[in-house]
């Protein structure tokens, strides 16, 4: 404790010792005092109550005398009745046998007035006085018992004429429960408990300041009764006591203050600039107001001080030359576009700078969630039981120290108490984050979405660009409603990440420089995020075609190339379909140029809208378009091919500025491989050759090319009962019959069941319903795709609702 403190100590127990004694003493009088006029009250009342008991009792002995006396019992005991003498009369004779009862007497055994105070239990019905009837010459002839009903009116008048609250216990030893009472619901409880508690006539109190006593049974009063009054103190007397003796405390403690402050005031100022030293103010300066120790020991301290000052002027000096190297090596990784790499170093330069222990780089990705893109350090952070520890490093936006940062864009530092539960974020004694938006922005909140969905970093309906990299498309796309994202004028920018590094080397908490060396870090991650997203933006406007969003055809040809080698390495089949929209010259020449773009973008969404997740759409120029369907065979192409001239066919397109739709039909020509060619460009051509001969047939029908006649085939025989491959997709060069699974459904390999592609129209116009593998994943609604968005790989678009297949 410091001088002041124990001064001001020593003032406040001479000041407050006597207030203290002198609020208990006042307590405990007022609290004797109410004891005894309660107790007293509560004496008088159990005599009042005894003495109306007895009245009544002796009232009912008379009643019972007369019925005794008389030579007709049943007509006095009713006149008696009548007139409210007595609740009901009971008539016996010398067996015990009733000979007389009053009609609608209450329920028996009654309590004998004269009986002892333990002979019987049980709730009291009525009280009751018995005699002796005899006739003239003095034989016992029976009893005759007199009763008044015991009631909660009863109670009641008991209540007004004593002046207190009484219970009515059931029974005479136990206060558990009772049988009529005219206390109130909230304070019953406490005064069964209390009477149960109770000895004899002893008073006791209960916690709600009600004074409770027993009285009988007894000889004389055999109702077992608990009799309670109100509390008399003043209301609020504790509160009162308690408020002056809190405002003679703060008048105690300010003038100790004021004494103590007079006397330590040179010891307070030293000890404020030793604090301020301490926390970095070498400008601190104590005032010197003496010759005398004090005054000494001021000016060494002043010296000290302006000597530290100029060593941290030289240190901050040479710590400004480090960031300025840092941001030449930030202007250097700003030029590559591989975005792990850039991570990783800006996080190992952070660590370096800051000597930090540990650190990770943080990205936000589709649904809100931050997501580890690289960590340093991490290993032994995280719980026992976590198999995957910097693995697992996912922190939804808002939820723990990184997920604030990221949620409100405001860096924090600042040290982890043991006691606190990790969030899902690494253990640590002291931590620092940072984030960091687009260049040229400022960061806000996050957890606002700003693409369709709910993203908010990177775009989740962006596709993947050649090379299986993700675009970072953040808030390239306008929200639902109509909201304006990131990018566009006026609106705020998303957090892209966070920057954060745990327990600092050699120091307790990071410190605000470590903050600004941060934020440059951060600033040098912003600039290699978005010159990534730049790129791979720029890398996905390439390869897609800007009127219907499907990629073009330079993305085509390196497409299939790749398509036909999977499916040459893994033995499957790669069917090609060419769509060609039927006399679409003739559309733009009818309704014009821009009407005709509107007919190829909606014609592209219901392409979208019909193929899978891992089919490909293209347009190859004009009203050209080809379709890629991994997996997948002539039937169920065919399959397609129905699906897609169905959903253009049936529903004419409308154009703005015209009354009517525009109705247009569309051809197709498909062609597998490897029936109908050994590479990419082979089998491209027989599907333009199938197209050709579909637009020769009449057009909106589809036509199969012609299998090469050099494919070399044999004959697999097929036990009976042989089931599907394991993975249950059709394979490459497998003809022969259609094997049968065990419930006799047709399984396709190959071609089985599509029409030969020298058959007229009809026979192509609807195949046969598949049962298959390969035709169950064309035939079933939402058999082929994992969601209801359709086909996510045909092009930049979100998710789309479509109908299924």
């Amino acid at each position: 404790m410091t001088l002041r403190g124990r001064l001001t100590a020593a003032f406040l127990v001479v000041v407050l010792g006597p207030v203290l004694l002198g609020a208990f003493f006042v307590a405990s009088t007022v609290t004797a005092v109410d004891r005894t006029r309660s107790t007293e009250q509560l004496a008088v009342a159990a005599s009042t109550v005894r003495t109306s008991v007895d009245a009544l009792c002796q009232q009912l002995r008379a009643a019972a005398d007369a019925v005794a006396l008389t030579g007709d019992p049943a007509v006095v005991a009713g006149q008696l009745v009548g007139r409210g003498l007595a609740a009901a009369v009971l008539i016996s004779d010398v067996s015990g046998r009733v000979t007389y009862l009053s009609p609608g007497a209450p329920s028996t055994p009654w309590r004998d007035c004269a009986e002892p105070a333990a002979a019987t239990s049980g709730p009291v019905r009525a009280l009751a006085a018995r005699v002796d009837r005899r006739d003239p010459a003095g034989t016992l002839l029976g009893s005759v018992a007199a009763a008044q009903l015991v009631d909660p009116a009863f109670v009641a008048r008991l209540a007004a004429v004593s002046g207190v609250a009484v219970t009515l216990l059931d029974g005479g030893a136990s206060a558990a429960r009772f049988t009529h009472t005219t206390e109130s619901r909230e304070v019953r409880d406490g005064v069964l408990a209390a009477a149960g508690h109770s000895t004899g006539e002893r008073v006791t109190e209960t916690a709600k300041g009600r004074y409770v006593r027993r009285t009988g049974p007894s000889v004389g009063q055999p109702l077992p009764l608990v009799l309670s009054v109100p509390s008399s103190r003043p209301p609020g007397l504790h509160v009162t006591l308690a408020g002056v003796v809190v405002l003679a405390g703060l008048l105690a403690v300010l003038t100790a203050w004021r004494l103590a402050r007079v006397t330590t005031r040179p010891l307070v100022e030293l000890a404020g600039a030793v604090d301020r030293v301490a926390h970095g103010d070498l400008t601190a300066r104590v005032p010197v107001r003496g010759r005398d120790e004090l005054g000494r020991l001021a000016e060494a301290f002043n010296r000290m001080t302006r000597e530290t000052g100029s060593y941290v002027a030289a240190l901050t000096s040479s710590r400004d030359q480090l960031r300025g190297h840092l941001a030449v090596l930030g202007d250097t990784l700003a030029s590559t576009h591989d975005l792990q790499r850039i991570l990783r170093v800006i996080l190992h330069s952070a660590i370096a700078a800051t000597g930090a222990r540990a650190g990770a780089v943080l990205l936000v990705e589709a649904g809100g969630v931050l997501v580890a893109q690289c960590s340093e350090g991490l290993d032994g952070r995280w719980p026992a039981a976590d198999p995957d520890g910097p693995e697992s490093l996912r922190v939804p936006v808002g939820v723990g120290v990184v997920g604030a940062v990221a949620a409100t864009g405001e860096p924090q530092r600042g040290r982890v108490e043991p006691t606190e539960t990790p969030t899902g974020e690494p253990r640590c004694r002291t931590y620092v984050a940072v984030p960091f938006a687009a260049p040229g922005t400022t960061t806000v909140a996050a957890g606002t979405p700003t693409v369709p969905g709910g993203t908010t970093g990177l775009a989740a309906g962006t596709p993947t660009a050649p090379g299986g990299t993700t675009g970072l498309t953040a808030g390239t796309t306008t929200a639902p409603g109509g909201t304006p994202t990131a990018d566009e004028p006026g609106a705020p920018a998303v957090a892209l990440g966070v920057l954060a590094l745990y327990d600092r080397v050699g120091a307790d908490e990071f410190d605000d420089d470590d903050l600004v060396t941060l934020r440059t870090f951060a600033g040098h991650a912003a600039v290699a995020v978005e010159n990534v997203r730049v790129h791979e933006e720029a890398q996905r406007l390439s390869l897609t075609d800007p009127l219907t969003g499907l990629w073009n055809y330079r993305y085509l040809r390196e497409s299939i190339r790749r398509e036909v080698e999977r499916a040459s390495r893994f033995g499957r089949m790669l069917s090609v379909l060419a769509l060609d929209l039927d006399r679409f010259k003739d559309v733009n020449d009818t309704y014009g140029h821009a009407a005709g773009d509107t007919v190829l973008a909606e014609f592209a969404r219901r392409v979208r809208g019909e193929i899978r997740e891992v089919d490909l759409a293209f347009r190859q120029g004009g009203e050209e378009f080809v379709l890629l369907l991994p997996e997948t065979d002539a039937r169920g192409a065919a399959i397609v091919a129905e699906r897609l001239g169905a959903a253009v066919r049936e529903t004419p397109i409308a154009v703005e500025a015209y009354p009517g739709p525009v109705v247009v039909t569309v051809s197709v020509g498909i062609a597998v491989y490897p029936d109908h060619g050994s590479t990419g460009r082979e089998v491209l051509e027989a599907a333009d050759d199938a197209l050709y001969v579909a637009k020769a047939a009449g057009r909106d029908t589809y036509r199969v090319a012609v299998a090469r006649p050099d494919v070399p085939r044999r004959e697999i025989p097929v036990p009976t009962g042989a089931v599907s491959p394991p993975d249950g997709l059709p394979r490459a060069g497998r003809h022969g019959p259609v094997p049968r699974e065990p419930g006799g459904h047709a399984r396709s390999e190959s071609a089985a069941g599509v029409p030969d592609a020298n058959r007229s129209g009809p026979a192509h116009a609807r195949p046969e319903p598949a049962d298959g593998p390969a035709d169950a994943a064309r035939a079933g609604p939402d058999a082929a795709r994992p969601g209801p968005g359709g086909g996510a790989s045909s092009g930049p678009h979100p998710p789309r609702q479509s109908r299924g297949r």
